[in-house]
């Protein structure tokens, strides 16, 4: 320790400990103390809807954020329901669950071709995507549509396709979120999850594909705020050296690097705080520490200031600093290497939401139709992001209603003699939907029920159509099949 402070003084071990963490800020430019801060060595910046206006806009922040060396500039475009290039109108392309439930793993590839260069013209050079989580808890608060689905062959091929696909348009993948998020009952954004499963059947379901993501070459694994007793004991997998160093590292042999989930949210924070929980998730194995987007200037200086004193006090290895940095070098120089194949053309999401889109039943032709859309609280990953039929159907009138505040007798009395389509987005997950959604069928069973969720709560006896996710792809295609 002693020869480190010599050789390179307070402030390299300063520019050591910037350089693990990704700060976010407020508003579509940049402020002057994150200028400052990349210049002094900060690791790089996430972004969040609230910073993204435009393609122009957001090629301008990027443009601005190279200030010193090629920081990594990321954020979260999985398409489909967590967008944030589109994070105003809804995605142009459906997310994993239509790519899952189509199976063409080439589609998959294209459609993160795709994504993947439209981030590279914004300046995007990595994508906190794809989840290769198995999505096998039905009422999964926080994955849901953003699983490519249940099984995990059919995860891990898509997973693969997706990697495939970024990376040939010179965007680092991020694959999330290590070691498997697809069996919780609940929200790490507000509390620790359980994974309850033996190594045996983690290692069939859960991280297989992790496994074959890192034989396709991913660049990135994001961390899971998920406790896993059999690998992590008490602790959540991001806090966990048995889940990063022995299991992700040792184990699984992967050599490149592992970025944590928003350090911001309370399944870190509520029991170790936002600068404890940054020590403990170097000192276990994490090489970029993403903040999410609460921290300030002043969380991210006494973030630095704490991991500086854990390498004084000995609770934090400086070669573990040093072994980041070198990994996140390495990230920042593949940046710089040519694409290959050709670019995707932007008509390819919609491709994809047409050929996810299912029908049980005949779609009857319409007549002056009232469309119903049951709203759905949005999910805090998800974030306030536009869905439903309103800018695509200006033919029809669209409806709006909170499933605990609809007047059904006033709905059945406006559709009289009309057609009449009932919207949920996984209705499975909120009893009060399917209360709304069973009354107006009981009335009224010609109605359409359109289900922009997981279709697991299914009406019988209906036309029932299912996109697999509520993006704006997805609605556009499901306007089309009925014929609005």
């Amino acid at each position: 320790m002693s020869e480190f402070i010599a050789d390179r003084g307070d402030q390299g071990l300063r520019r050591l400990a910037a350089g693990t963490l990704l700060a976010a800020f407020q508003g579509t430019e940049a402020p002057e103390w994150v200028l400052r801060e990349l210049e002094n060595g900060l690791g790089g910046v996430t972004l969040f809807g609230f910073n993204v206006a435009d393609a122009a806009q957001l090629s301008a922040l990027t443009s601005r954020l190279r200030v010193s060396a090629d920081p990594v500039i990321s954020l979260d475009e999985e398409g489909g329901d967590v967008t944030r290039l589109a994070y105003h109108v809804g995605s142009p392309y459906p997310g994993n669950a239509a790519l899952g439930a189509v199976d063409d793993v080439e589609l998959t590839r294209r459609v993160y071709r795709s994504i993947g260069d439209e981030l590279a013209r914004c300046g995007i050079n990595l994508d906190m995507a794809p989840s290769a989580d198995v999505n096998t808890a039905a009422d999964n608060p926080v994955i849901g549509t953003r699983s490519f689905g249940s099984q995990t062959a059919l995860v891990a091929r898509h997973t693969v396709a997706a990697v495939h696909g970024l990376q040939a348009a010179g965007v680092a993948a991020c694959v999330k979120h290590f070691p498997g998020h697809g069996a919780t009952r609940q929200d790490s954004h507000l509390e620790v999850p359980l994974v309850d499963a033996s190594m045996e059947l983690l290692r069939e379901r859960e991280l297989a594909p992790f496994r074959a993501a890192i034989e396709a070459g991913t660049r990135s694994i994001m961390t899971a705020h998920v406790r896993v007793p059999a690998v992590t004991g008490a602790l959540p997998a991001t806090l966990s050296p048995a889940a990063l160093t022995g299991l992700l590292r040792g184990e699984m042999g992967y050599e490149g690097v592992i970025i944590t989930d928003a350090l911001d949210m309370r399944a870190v924070t509520a029991a170790y705080g936002l600068a404890g929980g940054s020590v403990l998730s170097l000192a276990a194995g994490a090489d970029l520490l993403c903040l999410g987007p609460i921290p300030t200037e002043s969380d991210v200086r006494l973030i630095v200031d704490e991991i500086v004193a854990a390498v004084r006090d000995g609770r934090l290895p400086v070669a573990r600093l040093e072994a980041a940095a070198e990994r996140v070098a390495a990230l920042r120089a593949w940046f710089g290497t040519p694409r290959t194949g050709e670019a995707e053309l932007d008509v390819i999401g919609l491709t994809a939401a047409r050929r996810a889109v299912s029908l049980t039943g005949s779609a009857p032709p319409l007549v002056d139709p009232l469309v119903v859309e049951v709203d759905t609280p949005p999910t805090i990953a998800v974030g306030d992001v536009p869905w439903g039929f309103t800018p695509l159907l200006p033919q029809a009138e669209v409806l709006r209603v909170k499933p605990e505040m609809a007047d059904v007798a006033d709905i059945l009395e406006r559709a009289s003699g009309r057609s009449l389509i009932v919207v949920v987005k996984d209705a499975h997950r909120y009893e009060v939907s399917q209360s709304v959604v069973s009354a107006l069928l009981a009335a009224r069973p010609d109605a359409t029920v359109v289900e922009m969720g997981l279709p697991i709560w299914r009406p019988e006896g209906v036309t029932y159509l299912a996109t697999y996710g509520a993006a704006r792809a997805n609605a556009q295609a499901a306007a089309e099949l009925l014929g609005v």
